[in-house]
C-alpha cells in the first residue's frame, strides 16, 4: 500500500509540474517584435522569469528565460527590477495580444540572448 501511495504521489507531482509549463507553439515566430519601455513588475522565478513592460502604447507581459540561463549569461535580478528601462525582441503570443516571448533583452549597453 505504501508503494502504491508513493507512486500515485510521484505521478501527481510530475503531472502538476508538466501542466505548469507552457509550450512555445502559442507564439508567432513569423512576427519578430521589438518593444522598449519601463519595467513595472518583475518576477525572477522558474520556470521562466517574467516582466511587465510599459511601452508608450500598452503594458506587455514578457516571458524571459529560466533563471539559471539568465544568470549564466550575466543577468541579475536587479537589472530587470521595477523602473528599469529595457528593450526586448521576441515573438507575440497568438491569442494573448499583450504577451511576448523574449529572445533577447537589452539593458543599458548590455544585450543578453535568452534562447
Amino acid at each position: 500500500m505504501l508503494i502504491r501511495s508513493t507512486l500515485v504521489m510521484a505521478l501527481l507531482l510530475v503531472c502538476s509540474v508538466a501542466s505548469a509549463h507552457h509550450g512555445w507553439s502559442g507564439y508567432d515566430e513569423s512576427k519578430s517584435t521589438t518593444l522598449s519601455g519601463t519595467v513595472v513588475e518583475s518576477a525572477w522565478s522558474n520556470p521562466h522569469g517574467t516582466i511587465r513592460l510599459k511601452t508608450k502604447d500598452a503594458t506587455w507581459k514578457v516571458i524571459l528565460a529560466p533563471v539559471a540561463r539568465m544568470q549564466s549569461r550575466g543577468m541579475k535580478p536587479e537589472m530587470v527590477a521595477k523602473g528599469a528601462t529595457v528593450t526586448v525582441v521576441g515573438f507575440p503570443h497568438r491569442e494573448h495580444k499583450s504577451e511576448l516571448r523574449a529572445e533577447r533583452i537589452k539593458i543599458g549597453k548590455a544585450t543578453f540572448e535568452l534562447r
